[in-house]
């Protein structure tokens, strides 16, 4: 394997909107089409509900959009504008309109798609026989992913847009979703990852109506482009060695033959499970987890200085170093807490990789209090 920079771009993330310029490109292109005074003209005398109401001036100038748009697409599909003669005097020509409801996040909205006599055209705003726009999808499985049941979502989508949607029709959306969920999660992974984060999350999740704690398994690889990814979720009641066994198994299956360095937390049994998969990983313990399990039974009163006379310990240069300034800690603070240097020295071996690593090793493997940067090759030579 060739040597390759690990990096990691920090701007690369853009949100999922469109572009503010865009969007005020699409306001003025209206403002021109539609004075002020015009629309101040068309919402004299409506009520409220008679504007964003279902059937209002909202949901109706939608209609109009959508159609005019249908319209355009058929248009092209003809090539030639409405009025006119088919080109050569007896080509396919339009023959009326379908009227249907669409559902939107709007509500209801009532569109006449176009016809053509020879039945070829494939509208692609609104395909046949499709009955709801994209975003209600959307919506839909947004309030599945926050614990909603179908019956919850089909009364809250009646509520807000006054939308009728069956929970069969619920149903199957969110089925769509969890087919390429199992596909992602069932998907073939790189031969080789430089980093490898592993941990556990526990969190609520909302099951039958009740809302229980469960462990959700991470996996979460570095390329040997820089790339982050992530290679898997699963998930337990718990967090187990025994069940990491079956990821790191899992992993496997779908490709992966070697992993150089895997970060992870000091859970017991952990570093045995990933020997038993991948021999040659280098098995790091991250420091923060480190960390926190040494200040989890320190008084409260001693916890800022203690961690104060810790920190020279996993800043150190080297691991030479490191030791000197962990007997040093234990020396002040041995005969209070004991447990903190034994567990120290008992994990020293994964705790300590890192400083084996040059000094221009990246932070991807290490805490990010102590960041530098790395190679892939360099990490496990």
């Amino acid at each position: 394997m060739t040597k390759q920079k690990i990096e990691f771009s920090e701007s690369e993330s853009s949100g999922p909107g469109r572009p503010e310029s865009s969007v005020d490109a699409v306001r003025d292109r209206l403002a021109g089409l539609l004075s002020e005074d015009a629309l101040q003209d068309a919402l004299d005398g409506l009520r409220p509900e008679e504007i964003t109401g279902p059937g209002g001036l909202v949901t109706q100038l939608a209609g109009r959009v959508l159609e005019t748009a249908l319209g355009a697409e058929l248009t092209e599909h003809l090539g030639y504008p409405p009025g006119q003669a088919p080109p050569g005097g007896a080509g396919n020509h339009r023959n009326g309109h379908t009227p249907k409801t669409v559902r939107t996040e709007l509500g209801p909205v009532e569109v006449r798609t176009p016809r053509d006599r020879a039945g070829t055209f494939e509208p692609r705003l609104v395909e046949k026989r499709q009955t709801r726009l994209a975003g209600l999808d959307e919506r839909v499985l947004d309030l599945y992913a926050g614990g909603m049941t179908v019956r919850d979502i089909e009364s809250h989508l009646r509520g807000l847009y006054g939308v009728e949607i069956g929970r069969d029709t619920i149903s199957r959306v969110t089925d769509a979703v969890l087919e390429d969920v199992a596909a992602w999660r069932s998907r073939p992974l790189e031969p080789v990852y430089p980093i490898v984060y592993f941990d556990a999350l526990h969190v609520k999740v909302r099951e039958d109506r009740s809302v229980r704690t469960r462990a959700c398994y991470l996996a979460v690889g570095v390329t040997v482009e820089g790339d982050r990814e992530a290679l898997g979720i699963w998930w337990q009641d718990s967090e187990g060695a025994k069940f990491w066994l079956a990821v790191l198994n899992d992993l496997h299956r779908r490709g992966v033959a070697d992993v150089l360095i895997a970060c992870v937390d000091g859970l017991t049994g952990f570093p045995d499970a990933i020997a038993a998969v991948f021999p040659q990983a280098w098995v790091q313990t991250c420091i923060v987890h480190q960390i926190r399990a040494s200040l989890r039974y320190v008084n409260y009163r001693d916890r800022r200085r203690l961690a104060a006379d810790l920190r020279p310990v996993y800043t150190a240069a080297n691991a030479d170093d490191a030791l000197v300034e962990l007997e040093r800690f234990d020396q002040s603070w041995g005969a209070r807490y004991p447990m903190i240097a034994q567990a120290w020295r008992r994990d020293w071996e994964h705790i300590t990789r890192s400083w084996r690593c040059p000094r221009t090793c990246a932070a991807s493997s290490t805490p990010p209090t102590r960041s530098r940067p790395c190679t892939a090759r360099s990490a496990r030579r």
